[in-house]
């Protein structure tokens, strides 16, 4: 059994290292070499394409990052995910839904038209090429596809 003494020590002792280990473990994840984002990538099309997602509430259906609404898919990763399934037009059919004058619809959700212009659905493929090559630690990598692959897309996942 401690004493007061003792014990007091023993709390003030933990609650010091605990805290070093703390500040320790903030500065290393502060340094130069821990930056995951890509933000050297970081363009004007990247930045409009974020505006676009943001004035369009994209978020209130779809989630990137794991954020968002459940309704639609996850897009954090959808460029390379679309490559896969369409043999690496992935970017063409992410325009082309953008770009539809009517409502896409798939599997019985539906989306609203927006009828973006070429430069708008190009600004948006931008965000999510970009926000895909940020380094999540394996969070929405793509393992496999349950639909249509191309042959070469199934070699890739098997290497």
């Amino acid at each position: 059994m401690l004493s007061k003494k003792q014990a007091r020590a023993f709390f003030l002792g933990g609650t010091l290292v605990t805290f070093l280990i703390f500040i320790g473990l903030t500065v290393y994840s502060l340094s130069e070499g821990q930056d995951q984002t890509n933000k050297e990538n970081l363009t004007a099309e990247v930045v409009r394409g974020k505006e676009i997602w943001e004035s369009n509430n994209c978020m209130g259906c779809h989630t990137l990052l794991g954020e968002g609404a459940y309704y639609a898919p996850e897009l954090t990763k959808v460029v390379d995910r679309l490559n896969i399934r369409y043999d690496g037009n992935g970017e063409e059919v992410i325009k082309s839904i953008l770009m539809s004058p009517t409502p896409w619809q798939l599997n019985g959700r539906k989306m609203v038209a927006y009828g973006m212009s070429e430069n708008e659905a190009s600004d948006v493929v931008a965000f999510f090429k970009w926000i895909g090559n940020i380094d999540l630690n394996g969070f929405g990598d793509v393992v496999g596809v349950d639909r249509k692959i191309s042959p070469l897309a199934k070699e890739k996942i098997n290497n």
